[in-house]
């Protein structure tokens, strides 16, 4: 059999696909001290180095719910007499499946549903796969975003799947070459994330692999040591796997969600495998610029098994091994300007020893190290590595991305290459393009989706003069991290004619919780019915501790606003906080399914033991990720 590349239809029961809001990202993530036991001077500087202040030009992707229908989804499929692997360009990318064919089984935890949570850096984000993450520590913001595909060819005339795109928080150049060459054991991922900016720029890269766990599943890789996180304990580096007691290599055997970074001695082999009790699983390995690996399982806890289930319905439990640049996904490097990092990556069924893969950590490791020698040497995924320099021009479209990239490059912001077409500018890009062609900004309500670059902020501040332009003046002013100027172009865009959205983007400025949430509520009363306003608005008034005028709200609400989970929960709060435990229970015996439920919220377990107090948290209202 040759290697082949087809396009198939994917049928799944699923929700619709998340759609981004109209409100920007005006947060940013989270900074990291780097003060745990063992935590190096290189490791401190990457932990430091480039958090982002803001998460634009993104808008948060909601919309969606938990209701799912059969639905069907375009798939492109690469296969030889080894291997079948399925991918979702429409959603990443993402690396759906992909199936051993001579014994059927399959590698990845393929999830049953297609339903989003509230996981990713935009909110949505989907379980299952191979889900392939750039920019900043977090789910990447195109997770359940389109991105552009071709096919292209091989020398030999292998058929290779390329994928690409342009990610706009670090305005890079991401591609993706994948193949299976007629014969080979493995499928290889070909990367390369190119910096076109005349500055350094901080990156970002982990392959999230998800695998199906079990009591028996062991996670392997070549290291002794690992750095250690959970959602009570800060990054510290320990022994591994022996940690607190217990071997942390069997992921189903942890009561507690917990990530472990492995602390790969320089100059060994990359890759890390997860092998059942007969020794066999997936590997992964890479060329050696993939450096860092990693565990992370959910736990066995009560909120760890309904986070799964959430994710993936039941009888569905998974963990994650993954590959990035750094040696934790906590750190952000330093890329050059004009730079193009690249590297391999390698896929397929490991079969070791197993008596040997679940015996000590040292015969564990060199049986499937040796394993991983024989499936693949060294020099036969460098010889992969450096074909992927020879694949030929796109030959046909598979996929369509968005039009940001193709607006960049009328810009002069991006270089056009005949590898990777991006095609035109779409409507969403327009009010940018006239922009271009006018040097004027049309005013548009709701805003145009906000873009970032200097070539962008210097029209503007030549030419700034209505609401609209000022607003979008002041997210490019905050999002280059100067936040008094930012205000100043808000309040000028207030003055002018007073917006929802610059009121809200005030409101983030605000020094005081008061403040915050008197421009809030001025903001949701020109948009009553944009519900994430509303959301937001809610939580301004739980920060500034005024449930009173959070419930007044909630009462002139439409009755299909006020059934919302998340707009039920704020109403639960809000009566606690007043003291109406009674309204409470009755709230909690109703039922508050909160779509987006966040990743770590302990909001529902909270409130019900607040009104039940020494009653156990029912499984529908526990998303605890500590206990056990």
């Amino acid at each position: 059999m040759t290697s082949t590349l087809r396009t198939d239809p994917l049928r799944i029961d699923g929700t619709p696909d998340p759609v981004g809001g109209t409100l920007p990202i005006l947060h940013g993530l989270p900074r990291q001290t780097g003060a745990g036991a063992g935590v190096d001077d290189e490791m401190r500087r990457n932990l430091a180095y480039g958090v982002p202040d803001t998460l634009l030009p993104y808008t948060r992707q909601g919309g969606y719910d938990r209701v799912r229908t059969e639905r069907e989804l375009p798939c492109v499929v690469l296969e030889n007499e080894t291997l079948t692997a399925t991918f979702l360009p429409s959603l990443g990318g993402r690396l759906w499946s992909l199936v051993h064919r001579p014994t059927g089984r399959e590698l990845l935890h393929r999830n049953r549903i297609l339903q989003p949570a509230n996981l990713a850096l935009r909110d949505a984000w989907l379980a299952g796969g191979v889900e392939w993450n750039l920019g900043a520590t977090g789910h990447w913001p195109l997770t359940c975003e389109p991105l552009h595909a071709v096919r292209v060819r091989a020398p030999d005339g292998t058929p290779v799947l390329r994928m690409y795109a342009f990610e706009r928080l670090r305005r890079l150049v991401l591609r993706m070459d994948s193949w299976l060459p007629a014969g080979s054991p493995v499928l290889y991922v070909h990367v390369a994330v190119h910096n076109p900016a005349p500055s350094e720029t901080p990156v970002y890269w982990w392959s999230n692999i998800a695998v199906p766990q079990d009591r028996d599943v062991r996670v392997l890789g070549p290291a002794d040591h690992a750095f250690h996180c959970d959602y009570v304990s800060d990054l510290r580096r320990v022994a591994f796997p022996e940690v607190d007691g217990a071997d942390r290599s069997y992921p189903g055997r942890a009561a507690r969600a917990a990530d472990y970074f492995l602390d790969l001695p320089g100059g060994e082999r990359p890759w890390i495998a997860a092998l059942d009790g007969t020794g066999a699983g997936l590997v992964q390995t890479s060329t050696a610029r993939l450096r860092g690996r990693k565990l992370f399982c959910w736990g066995t806890g009560t909120g760890g098994r309904h986070w799964q289930e959430w994710l993936s319905g039941p009888d569905s439990a998974y963990l994650e091994i993954q590959a990035g640049l750094a040696r934790t996904q906590l750190e952000h490097l330093a890329m050059p300007a004009g730079a193009t990092w690249s590297w391999t990556e390698a896929y397929g069924l490991l079969q070791a020893d197993p008596t040997a893969v679940h015996g000590s950590w040292g015969a564990a490791r060199k049986a499937a190290g040796q394993a991983l020698d024989r499936l693949l040497p060294p020099l036969e995924l460098d010889r992969a590595d450096a074909r992927a320099g020879e694949f030929g021009a796109p030959e046909e479209v598979l996929s369509e991305g968005g039009g940001w990239a193709a607006l960049e490059i009328e810009a002069g912001a991006l270089p056009a290459s005949p590898a990777l077409p991006f095609g035109e500018p779409a409507a969403a890009q327009e009010p940018w393009r006239r922009l271009l062609r006018t040097g004027t900004l049309p005013v548009c309500d709701p805003p145009a989706e906000p873009v970032t670059g200097a070539h962008w902020r210097r029209l503007l501040e030549a030419n700034a003069t209505d609401w609209h332009a000022l607003y979008q003046l002041g997210l490019l002013r905050l999002a280059d991290g100067e936040r008094e100027s930012a205000h100043e172009a808000f309040e000028r865009s207030v003055a002018v004619q007073a917006s929802p959205w610059a009121l809200r983007a005030l409101a983030l400025l605000a020094p005081q919780p008061w403040e915050a949430a008197d421009l809030m509520l001025s903001s949701h009363r020109l948009r009553p019915e944009l519900r994430e306003l509303t959301i937001e608005t809610l939580e301004s008034l739980r920060r500034a501790e005024r449930p009173a005028e959070a419930l007044a709200l909630i009462e002139a609400l439409s009755p299909a606003d006020r059934a919302h989970g998340r707009i039920r929960l704020a109403e639960a709060e809000a009566a606690h906080a007043l003291g109406d435990d009674d309204r409470v229970r009755r709230l909690l015996a109703e039922g508050i399914q909160v779509d987006t439920m966040r990743e770590g919220e302990l909001s529902l377990d909270t409130l019900w033991l607040a009104v039940h107090p020494g009653t156990p948290v029912p499984p529908q209202y526990d998303f605890r990720m500590a206990d056990g």
